[in-house]
């Protein structure tokens, strides 16, 4: 009995010390440590499995649209670049590989397909400028000199810029976006780990450089994965599309869609949408005071990734100067979200309305663990038609306008009510400036 009671006390003088360090480590959460174990503790993990598609399936998109394979047969079709002459570039990431797509839209499906290069390093951006395609991969970024008549390579890689390798799950991919005039390359790079204070400043940011890589800097930081990046042609300004933090809980945070200025700091790892404070880090309040809220939420976890705006004229004029967004769809919520393009409409420059789904059905239950395919890439084809690849059921599907009679009379009369609407606002526009300007004269 003593000896038992000696035991006893003895396990407990052990135990003690141990309680009030795990206490203490609690209670003061040292660089933010305890909220991440709490955190990962509590994740959500609800990965998709991608089934094939159901008998005669066709996505949901808006009436007088049509839907159709452009392209099959890759093997991870992710980004999409449509080069001047028409072609049609495919990062087909998961084989190494840039495949071009030429005389891209003949009866609606493209024509012949060559690889333009190879042996890469999960190529993911891809960028056309003077002679030049630009390609990301995930360690490096390389460029080769080719025909922009003919999309013919003229030359093996040239090394422009080495870059941080992979990153935290899909954070290996690298994007690009050149400037309107042509004299600034930018490259995205995504975050190394969900959260956490990055030892290499590259990381977590847009960078900038000359077309041959050299005076590379950092343009924009604090952006966790900015996987799609594309300049504004109406505005100027470089937007981006982000994919925020995990761990937080399944509706928070929402990822966002945003433009991007030269200096400025998103956030991450310190805060989340503008000042949210993120107690999983040690703190920071002179970033976090600075950090610039975004222009558009999309929702947590709908991993919006390549985008692109519509400067055609094929869909009806509500579409025009818009942003398609492609969401990949979410793996960490009990409830799917994503898995869809959307659309943002845009007014001089600017959003102007909330996103809209535009191309989705691609999740028959929510709930459940199928999808029928994720969205990665959106392109604009020289037509007008929209270009999505898939990298679930590895082919590009083809989005094109073609209404009945009934819906381009009903097109029809809502553009005329919108041109009456904006008529009337101009007018009345015209007489404030009128009181404005007499007030001041009388002054």
């Amino acid at each position: 009995m003593h000896t038992n009671e000696s035991r006893w006390r003895g396990s407990v003088v052990l135990f003690l010390p141990v309680a009030v360090l795990f206490a203490v480590f609690f209670a003061l959460n040292p660089n933010g440590y305890r909220a991440r174990i709490v955190a990962r503790l509590l994740r959500t993990n609800n990965g998709p499995v991608v089934v094939p598609l159901p008998p005669n399936f066709q996505p949901r998109v808006p009436p007088g649209f049509k839907v159709s394979v452009f392209a099959a047969g890759f093997d991870e079709p992710r980004w999409l670049a449509l080069a001047p002459n028409g072609d049609l570039f495919v990062a087909d990431s998961g084989t190494g590989k840039v495949i071009v797509l030429r005389d891209s839209l003949v009866q609606g499906v493209n024509g012949s397909r060559e690889i333009f290069a190879d042996h890469l390093d999960l190529p993911f951006g891809i960028a056309l400028h003077d002679d030049y395609v630009y390609v990301a991969d995930t360690n490096e970024l390389v460029r080769f000199r080719y025909d922009p008549r003919t999309s013919t390579r003229l030359g093996g890689a040239e090394h422009v810029l080495d870059l941080p390798g992979l990153g935290y799950h899909q954070h290996w991919t690298r994007s690009l976006a050149f400037s309107s005039d042509g004299k600034r390359l930018f490259v995205s790079v995504g975050s190394r780990t969900n959260v956490s204070i990055e030892s290499d400043s590259r990381r977590a940011a847009i960078l900038v450089a000359d077309p041959d890589g050299r005076n590379m800097q950092i343009y924009a930081s604090g952006l966790r994965n900015a996987v799609g990046i594309a300049f504004n042609p109406e505005s100027g300004d470089l937007w981006a599309t982000v994919n925020e933090r995990d761990d937080l809980g399944e509706d928070v945070p929402s990822d966002f869609f945003t433009h991007v200025v030269a200096g400025g700091f998103y956030g991450w790892p310190y805060s989340y949408l503008g000042r949210h404070i993120d107690n999983r880090v040690a703190a920071r309040p002179d970033l976090v005071s600075k950090a610039i809220t975004p222009d558009v939420l999309l929702g947590a976890h709908v991993a919006p990734l390549e985008f692109a705006f519509y400067e055609k004229q094929q869909f009806p004029s509500p579409y025009w100067h818009g942003a398609f967004v492609a969401e990949h769809g979410s793996w960490n919520r009990r409830i799917r979200s994503g898995y869809q393009v959307i659309f943002i409409p845009f007014r001089d420059g600017h959003p102007s309305g909330k996103p809209q789904s535009f191309f989705s059905g691609f999740v028959p239950d929510p709930a459940g663990k199928q999808v029928y395919g994720r969205m990665v890439g959106v392109a604009v084809a020289e037509d007008g038609s929209l270009l999505i690849s898939d990298d679930g059921q590895k082919l590009i599907w083809r989005v094109s306008y073609e209404p009945s009679s009934s819906a381009m009379q009903q097109a029809r009369a809502n553009d005329t009510q919108r041109s009456f609407g904006e008529a009337v606002e101009a007018a009345f526009d015209n007489i404030r400036r009128r009181i404005h300007l007499s007030a001041i004269k009388t002054v």
